[in-house]
């Protein structure tokens, strides 16, 4: 009986054992979810479970489950940007015209526009950076890095309701202008680890 029970015990061992190294072996699930995105050059590998919309020099990538407008600056919609040279040079801007350098936030717009979080409240551009840097963004390209404070402001009294940090990182040889308005988890990350041909 006891002779029995070794040979169980040294079984069930083994077949823990086996179990160990098949899990070992098995592919990495989080790979397997994961897709590509390419632009310009530049490739991203991001969750399976982000959507990729495209529309000329523009990619919206939606991050969250709630967006019924997938389009830079539409209210509602979880998302970041990633915008080519047409869509960050010469962008028509009231009577005149605004190529994006970095010296000021990309906030393409003259008038109102609503806040990203809250369609019944008003968008209030910060004026000074409060961070700025050079970022890895895959090897041999470093993106010009600027974070920018923002407000949420009601429409009647001008009341702030919200602040947050929109970022943004330039890659200007590449012509590339990737803007984050929703403090994407993972972005700084999926840009670090950007491939490039």
């Amino acid at each position: 009986m006891r002779k029995r029970l070794s040979a169980l015990a040294l079984l069930s061992a083994a077949a823990v054992l086996a179990g160990t190294s098949a899990a070992w072996a098995a592919p990495d699930s989080s790979a397997e979810q994961a897709r590509t995105l390419s632009f310009r050059g530049m490739t991203l590998k991001i969750p399976a479970d982000w959507q990729v919309h495209r529309k000329g020099d523009t990619v919206v990538v939606v991050t969250g489950s709630l967006c019924k407008k997938p389009e830079p600056f539409a209210p509602g919609c979880e998302s970041f940007w990633i915008f080519g040279p047409k869509a960050y040079k010469n962008v028509p801007v009231g009577g005149g015209s605004i190529t994006y350098t970095g010296k000021r936030q990309f906030h393409p717009f003259s008038g109102v526009i609503p806040c990203p979080f809250n369609s019944k409240l008003s968008w209030y551009p910060g004026e000074k950076a409060t961070s700025r840097g050079l970022r890895q963004v895959g090897p041999g390209h470093k993106a010009q890095y600027t974070a920018w404070p923002n407000r949420c402001v009601t429409n009647d009294t001008g009341r702030t309701t919200a602040k947050w940090t929109q970022r943004e990182w330039l890659l200007p040889t590449s012509q590339i202008l990737v803007v984050d308005a929703w403090n994407t988890h993972g972005l700084s990350g999926v840009l670090k680890r950007a491939t490039w041909r």
